[in-house]
């Protein structure tokens, strides 16, 4: 393949279609599942809390804090997810065009994932630290923390003015680690897809991609849980007071294992797992039926596999 056809692969109106696909999937399944993610932010940290039922406490939440704190920071983590979702489904289909000539395989679509998860990682890790910060505000006590800004935009100028760059790409060594995350559960999603579709003769019914993606997802959160814990404390800012705040992610994590136990590392995986399964599911239905649908109409030709 020369320079110029790898160019209008990687640039291609086909890999644009899969990226806002996929950031729009993304954007819909978050925005119905919302109150899991919030749930399992509070669970990870917040150390006093409870580790109850996901049901439990949202219970608990909307009875001590209003209805409304269930939703605090969607607008900026939809935002965030957005944006990622695009970066990484553009790169991830822009660079498997690159070697559709090669066979598709479990290897080729993990190597493929990952790379597309390191550029997405070191693209909008800032977006997710605001949003971070943004979402869980209600658990600092100061209010003058609480009013420092208000939207993505300016917790982004903030910590960068304030803070410093470091600050804006904390958790990025934990986030790259978990970069076999979203690898894991795309080389699961696509390995069982293709299996599927050559079992099959035309198109598979809906509830298929979305029972697909419930298993890709599960498997990959299982095996990465602690590392999004970890994750999620280096973004935030961890409160033990027995580490340094610059402490990284290999103290927190053998501290949290020294206090709490294996169980401590696994702290709100019901909710996240419960809230990642039907996310995930749901965005890849929601992509599938996107993308397939603007293919159909503007292109009026099958998508491009």
């Amino acid at each position: 393949m020369s320079g110029g056809e790898r160019n209008r692969s990687i640039f291609s109106y086909e890999t644009l279609v899969h990226a806002i696909s996929g950031a729009a999937g993304g954007v819909v399944a978050m925005t119905i599942f919302f109150p899991l993610d919030t749930v399992r932010s509070r669970l990870q940290l917040e150390e006093d809390r409870e580790s109850k039922s996901t049901l439990a406490t949202i219970r608990d939440l909307a009875a001590k804090e209003g209805p409304a704190t269930l939703y605090r920071g969607m607008v900026p983590v939809l935002q965030s997810l957005c944006v990622s979702n695009f970066v990484y489904f553009y790169t991830f289909h822009g660079l498997k065009m690159l070697r559709a000539s090669k066979n598709q395989s479990a290897g080729n679509d993990l190597l493929v994932a990952s790379i597309a998860g390191v550029i997405n990682v070191l693209t909008t890790t800032p977006l997710w630290v605001v949003n971070t910060r943004l979402k869980m505000r209600g658990i600092d006590n100061t209010q003058e923390r609480n009013n420092l800004y208000n939207t993505l935009y300016d917790g982004l100028i903030y910590i960068w003015k304030y803070e410093g760059l470091k600050k804006l790409w904390a958790g990025t060594v934990p986030s790259l680690m978990l970069v076999m995350n979203p690898a894991i559960q795309f080389m699961t999603y696509e390995t069982i897809k293709r299996k599927v579709l050559a079992s099959l003769h035309g198109v598979p019914p809906a509830w298929t991609f979305f029972v697909i993606g419930a298993i890709a997802k599960a498997v990959a959160t299982i095996l990465t849980y602690p590392l999004q814990l970890v994750q999620t404390k280096l973004r935030h800012g961890h409160k033990y007071p027995n580490l340094p705040p610059n402490a990284g992610s290999l103290e927190i994590l053998f501290y949290i294992l020294k206090k709490q136990g294996i169980g401590g590392l696994y702290k709100g995986m019901e909710a996240k797992l419960l809230q990642t399964i039907l996310t995930a599911a749901l965005m890849f239905l929601s992509y599938e039926k996107i993308s397939r649908l603007v293919f159909r109409i503007l292109l009026h030709r099958p998508m491009l596999r």
